[in-house]
């Protein structure tokens, strides 16, 4: 979540944790490498107070008309390099319900994304046990910490792991700038000590036979089925089921949109979906059926057809015009490409307000409302990182007791901006969610989105999902999608659906 964005960068912050330059730095920023010049001395160290012991506190939740007696643990796990040297530390929050150990029990493995963001969305938003209200119209930075039991929770059926990445949250590299970008801020590596704090954990708590499942928002939707891949080829740990929430699968279905039509295509359903909220239209697949064939069909045909053919910019303009509700003059004089940040743009700019990408319905005032460009941060990240950092602070020091020194990340710039360079044109894990799936006959895949998103839209996932091939049951691999938009979930009647869907998903009901 970045305080200033272009369109393709907001995909990034939430498609939501980073941390300063250095992971380390971001982690204690009043922390300063020791370059000890005395004998002995490793001018590499980072002089950090030690992370506290795991703390744990009995609490209790009612649900689906059950009272839940469960254990909430914060603590952390070390990440070493090939030699044994530990260069990390990633902190971790575990849910686990009281009780004679059922070795039929799931655990599952939480992930946000940015790159940059803690697990505090899913954690206090989505699927913990404890929530707050935050991504919907009217929440602001302001509101009341006040955590309430969470009906979404997922608590009753499985057991949660909420893994907060090197530099978000607490969690902290232990080496410098270049290091901890070598070890930490690549796709492939971010991937790989993940999942291995994954089996890790898994052996730490006797739990390496307990049915596993992997859970990733936005860039966590794209880390999940690669985690997936990585602990059944490379950790023999096979998961049960992978569940992608509003995930940025493949970057590409958003890049080189001056050549290729597939920014415009799988943009247009949400465009068309945010313009039909707001006449009050009920938003389900049969309203989107026309906009969705079009958007396959004569809108990919058009688009390639381009000046060579003036009657199909023509067709292009008449259908975005209707689709998007966007002025007509703006949609001819942008040939019906309209980008997503120019539609988010001109939505409300006669009402000087401005839309967010996570969901074009929420909107905030323009504090720039004659500037060509958008000048503030989006309305909906603006207004989430003040409550879910106090939140998962006060629960963390307070509640639960680990009483840690050292600033929480609930979103990072600086790790968003120290990512491997040119990692949007090129990130993608279709390749381990197919590969994954093929392995795999029995895991299963849920794939959900809101249909407001312009971050992550859900149609991307539609497309990549109907290219692949059938695997065995056409069932295993489903996609839902939910009234809302990037967290759906702030909504309570899509938040039950999900939960539903997961229920389903992991044999619970």
């Amino acid at each position: 979540m970045r305080k200033t964005m272009t369109a393709a960068a907001a995909v990034l912050a939430l498609c939501v944790g980073f941390s300063a330059t250095s992971a380390a730095f971001a982690a204690d920023e009043p922390a300063k490498a020791d370059a000890a010049k005395d004998k002995g001395g490793d001018k590499d160290k980072i002089d950090f107070p030690p992370f506290p012991a795991d703390a744990s506190v009995k609490q209790v939740i009612h649900i689906a008309g059950k009272t839940v007696n469960y254990t909430a643990t914060v603590g952390s796990l070390p990440v070493r390099d090939e030699k044994g040297k530990k260069i990390a530390e990633v902190v971790f929050t575990a849910y686990t319900v009281d009780g004679p150990r059922d070795p039929a029990r799931p655990v599952t493995f939480a992930f946000n994304g940015g790159p940059g963001a803690a697990s505090v969305y899913l954690n206090m938003g989505a699927i913990g046990p404890k929530r707050i209200q935050f991504g919907a119209q009217g929440d602001s930075a302001s509101d009341p910490v006040r955590l309430i039991d969470n009906a979404g929770t997922w608590l009753d059926f499985t057991d949660l792991v909420f893994i907060d990445p090197v530099g978000t949250g607490y969690s902290r590299s232990l080496v410098d700038q270049e290091e901890t970008k070598k070890h930490f801020f690549q796709v492939k590596e971010d991937v790989a000590y993940l999942s291995r704090i994954v089996f890790d954990w898994l052996v730490k708590n006797g739990r390496m036979a307990s049915p596993k499942y992997v859970v990733g928002e936005s860039y966590g939707g794209y880390r999940a089925p690669a985690i997936a891949h990585y602990l059944q080829s490379e950790l023999g740990v096979g998961p049960s089921g992978v569940v992608m929430v509003s995930p940025f699968l493949d970057a590409r279905t958003q890049a080189f949109e001056d050549i290729s039509p597939l920014p415009y295509i799988v943009a247009l359903p949400s465009m068309a979906a945010a313009n039909y909220e707001r006449q009050g239209k009920p938003l389900n697949g049969q309203t989107l059926a026309e906009v969705e064939h079009y958007a396959r069909t004569d809108f990919a045909v058009d688009l390639l057809a381009g000046r060579k053919d003036p009657a199909a910019v023509d067709r292009v303009v008449d259908h975005v015009t209707r689709y998007t509700g966007l002025d007509p003059a703006l949609v001819q004089h942008m040939g019906g490409r309209v980008d997503t940040g120019t539609f988010l743009r001109e939505l409300y700019r006669k009402e000087g307000k401005l839309a967010s990408v996570y969901d074009s319905n929420v909107t905030t005032w323009d504090p720039y409302p004659w500037s060509q460009q958008q000048r503030a941060g989006d309305p909906i990240l603006d207004a989430i990182i003040a409550p879910t950092t106090s939140a998962m602070v006060d629960f963390t020091t307070r509640t639960v007791g680990w009483k840690v020194e050292g600033r929480y990340n609930a979103l990072s710039n600086a790790v968003n901006q120290a990512w491997e360079k040119n990692w949007f044109t090129q990130v993608e894990s279709v390749s381990d969610l197919r590969q994954a799936v093929a392995a795999d006959p029995k895991m299963k895949v849920l794939i959900v989105h809101g249909y407001d998103d312009l971050s992550c839209p859900f149609f991307a996932s539609q497309l990549i999902v109907d290219q692949m091939p059938q695997m065995g049951d056409p069932g295993r691999v489903k996609i839902s999608i939910y009234p809302g938009g990037h967290m759906f979930y702030s909504r309570p009647d899509s938040q039950s659906a999900f939960r539903r869907d997961v229920m389903n998903l992991y044999g619970a009901r």
